[in-house]
């Protein structure tokens, strides 16, 4: 992607002059200077076979995606950690496409609304005694794009199949315990779509009476509060898709398909156009986490869970032995490509200089 927007990106921003928001071309403009003397860097040296190699600094933008792959690999790592010993399902909330024409627009203000519909949705249907009864914990990852990779966004969940008992009141006996779904059965799909539905027409109306959604080009119309009403009426006669299944290789599974997209924007090696379709407002949070799963209180909550469950906190990997020890201080060093040492660094220079040493290139001799 990096160079696809160094060689195109110059002519592509000329043709497509107010047309471009100023969040996308801050992206372009990131990816563009990753890992170039623009951004500055460092020169690291082999201890063993003295080797140098000059290592740029990186631009850390979220939709970089060459800067991400780690924060994915700790995304999952520390998700992992938290994983319950039963079963998970993974719930999928939809927009129509006409709500998602509104979202293309209104990204802000309709992704927002369409993360915390999804939560609670799932949150109300499963504290309802008819239904589970118990207070679930979820996470929500946001996806902007489908398999064509045009505009389609949606949310993926994965959430416990169970939760905590509802806390009692001060004056009754007894404490918490663990409420299990239905083996292979969370919630009614038709149940949540329906709420969903409705939570978010509301919550959109609301959003429109205040101001807070703009229309333009092939939307202007919706501008108009009689066109707006008879827009969002057609969108309660239509059935709205969510999808919920137990995951096929379990919750890991889900997690690991997940982190490929939670740090990173769709397929990077994409066009430009498709490409900054999916670059995300300022500010706005992808990854989050409700229920028994908000941030205030996860650790507690899941801690309770698992006493609830009768199994241990998950071990930490402070007994390894040897050989990992020395895997992963092998790994925190950055290996020298040729001998496999420790590479330290041993000059660092500023966005737009170059570094005094420079590796001196291998020069192939003649064995003849």
């Amino acid at each position: 992607m990096a160079d696809i927007f160094r060689h195109r990106g110059l002519a592509w921003r000329a043709s497509h002059a107010g047309h471009v928001s100023l969040g996308q071309l801050k992206v372009m403009s990131a990816i563009e200077r990753c890992r170039t003397a623009a951004l500055g860097g460092h020169v690291e040296r082999c201890e063993d076979c003295a080797h140098l190699r000059i290592a740029y600094n990186s631009c850390r933008n979220r939709h970089c995606p060459k800067c991400q792959a780690a924060a994915a690999k700790e995304w999952l790592t520390d998700r992992r950690a938290e994983l319950l010993p039963v079963p998970y399902f993974h719930v999928v909330f939809t927009l129509p496409g006409p709500v998602a024409d509104i979202a293309y627009q209104n990204k802000a203000v309709v992704y927002d609304l369409l993360l915390k519909t999804a939560a609670e949705t799932l949150i109300t249907i499963a504290a309802d005694p008819k239904h589970l009864g118990a207070r679930i914990g979820l996470t929500a990852v946001l996806h902007t794009w489908g398999s064509a990779l045009t505009h389609h966004p949606h949310a993926h969940i994965i959430v416990p199949g169970g939760g905590l008992s509802p806390k009692p009141a001060p004056a009754q006996a007894g404490g918490q315990h663990w409420i299990a779904c239905r083996p292979r059965f969370f919630l009614s799909v038709e149940v949540l779509s329906r709420l969903f539905r409705r939570l978010f027409l509301e919550r959109l109306t609301v959003a429109y009476q205040a101001g807070q959604l703009k229309f333009f080009a092939d939307q202007a119309s919706l501008a108009e509060l009689a066109r707006f009403k008879a827009y969002v009426a057609a969108l309660r006669k239509v059935e709205w898709v969510v999808y919920a299944k137990r995951p096929f290789g379990g919750p890991g599974a889900v997690l690991a398909y997940l982190s490929r997209y939670t740090h990173r924007i769709a397929i990077a090696n994409e066009f430009i156009r498709r490409f900054l379709i999916h670059v995300l407002p300022d500010g706005f949070h992808r990854i989050r986490h409700y229920g028994l799963f908000a941030n205030a209180n996860r650790a507690g909550n899941i801690a309770l869970a698992r006493q609830l469950l009768g199994v241990p906190d998950p071990a930490l990997s402070s007994d390894k032995g040897d050989g990992a020890e020395d895997g992963l201080e092998h790994e925190e060093w950055n290996a020298c490509p040729c001998c496999g040492g420790r590479m330290i660094i041993i000059e660092t220079f500023a966005p737009g200089c170059q570094p005094r040493l420079w590796p001196i290139p291998s020069i192939g001799l003649d064995s003849s």
